[in-house]
């Protein structure tokens, strides 16, 4: 059993979890909180409280968005992909080009490494043709 899974979750984290299994794509605090809403009676503040404790304990994870939103889902593998700065639009790497490192990086400190992401920035074919 890992650490995360052994950890003691409030009933609001269990609900949180739930609603985060139920999507497969990211969700903001305010997108989860409006779907869970239906079925719980649960707070805004609760929803972000719940986010934070899941997160630290490496049951979910979270990215950022150019817009500035926070988008929260379960970890359930590395994310590593370029988005394009004009569209938006995200492309994934499909293979981990710091495996490596994290791998030196877990075992030369005393550091327990949860996930990672690693996100290059740019524009994509479509957008830079348009940029020219």
């Amino acid at each position: 059993m890992s650490d995360a899974a052994s950890i003691r979750h409030t009933p609001a984290q269990k609900a949180v979890l739930a609603a985060l299994q139920q999507h497969r794509q990211p969700l903001s605090a305010q997108v989860l909180h409006s779907a869970m809403r239906p079925q719980h009676s649960i707070g805004l503040a609760t929803v972000y409280r719940s986010l934070d404790a899941l997160q630290k304990s490496g049951l979910i994870q979270h990215r950022i968005t150019l817009e500035g939103t926070t988008l929260y889902s379960l970890v359930r593998h590395d994310r590593h992909c370029m988005t394009c700065l004009h569209c938006g639009q995200s492309f994934p790497i499909n293979t981990c080009p710091v495996a490596d490192l994290e791998a030196q990086l877990q075992h030369s400190n005393q550091f327990k490494i949860y996930y990672h992401t690693l996100e290059f920035f740019g524009l994509c074919e479509s957008c830079s043709v348009q940029n020219e």
